[in-house]
């Protein structure tokens, strides 16, 4: 199911005159949660001045393509020395269970002297959409089937009534061309809290897409797509990626089907990652970062039919 995407524009940028300095740069990994009509409070990562990332957020007219409010206070905060979200807090998506919304996300560990790593959290959606920590222990963390780094988790709910995750996990930090290989791995659930890995679900290819980040999945009447960013190992900067699947297990990668890329000028024109396609009033966008990993803010694409009209 090929998709072309339509490029609206930058939506935001933080400028540090004025920002928390939790927030002073980058809005990475926007997650939209739809506050009422057509207004979105999209959360993100942001940074301070030691590149520890917390969430921030803006509110969004999707429809308008405009910033209704920014928030100058972070919704959440990185944590303290020694807990495993220390050095950063990236988040993923929104998921239920019974009525109780939660939000995960990738926590950062920048050990000296030691490689990075990353585990799995889980925070909280409150009603009025504060966050507050659900444990100050990973939701997952490293196991026999993902033994070095985990990356950003994306749950959706199934047919079932179960739950599927696909979420990132490092098999080397080298693959032989100075390229981390960093897989999508699937995992399932019959309540959203218990997890059973069932490991690589979305196929690599060295050299050409190996380090993946940020999946972001739809349920359609002929099975799952997912969007996801990925670098090659052949100094190529992210870019977004396509694959589907007619199971949530099995993936075909359809990189040349992902319908965007950099642009020829401007914040986007380096790198583009972090998708995350949602729809509203029948019509489906993507949010998504551009040059220097979020640095240069987040913009939104709505995706066109074959005539390049907005669906």
């Amino acid at each position: 199911m090929s998709t072309k995407w339509q490029k609206l524009g930058l939506l935001y940028c933080p400028s540090e005159i004025g920002q928390h300095p939790k927030l002073l740069s980058h809005a990475s990994n926007p997650l939209p949660v739809l506050i009422d009509g057509d207004v979105y409070r999209v959360f993100f990562s942001g940074r301070d001045a030691d590149n520890r990332s917390s969430v921030g957020a803006v509110d969004v007219d999707v429809v308008k393509h405009k910033i209704v409010q920014v928030h100058r206070q972070p919704f959440f905060e990185h944590g303290q020395e020694g807990s495993f979200f220390a050095d950063g807090v990236s988040i993923g998506n929104c998921y239920e269970i019974d009525g109780k919304r939660y939000m995960l996300f990738m926590g950062w560990q920048n050990p000296f002297n030691r490689h990075w790593r990353g585990d799995i959290g889980r925070l909280i959606v409150n009603s009025d959409l504060t966050l507050e920590l659900d444990s100050d222990t990973p939701f997952m963390s490293l196991d026999e089937v993902d033994p070095i780094s985990l990356s950003y988790p994306w749950v959706l709910r199934n047919e079932n009534g179960g739950y599927n995750m696909w979420y990132g996990s490092t098999t080397t930090w080298d693959a032989g061309n100075k390229e981390m290989l960093h897989v999508i791995n699937y995992a399932s659930s019959s309540d959203g809290n218990h997890w059973e890995r069932e490991g690589l679900a979305v196929p690599y290819e060295l050299g050409t897409a190996q380090a993946f980040s940020r999946p972001t999945v739809a349920y359609y009447a002929q099975g799952y797509e997912m969007w996801f960013s990925y670098r090659s190992g052949s100094d190529m900067k992210y870019r977004i990626g396509y694959a589907n699947s007619k199971n949530s297990k099995e993936w075909k990668l359809r990189l040349e089907e992902a319908g965007i890329n950099v642009s020829a000028a401007g914040w986007d024109s380096e790198m583009i990652e972090y998708p995350f396609v949602f729809k509203h009033k029948g019509i489906r966008y993507m949010l998504y970062n551009g040059n220097s990993y979020g640095k240069t803010g987040f913009g939104l694409a709505i995706e066109e039919d074959e005539h390049g009209a907005s669906k």
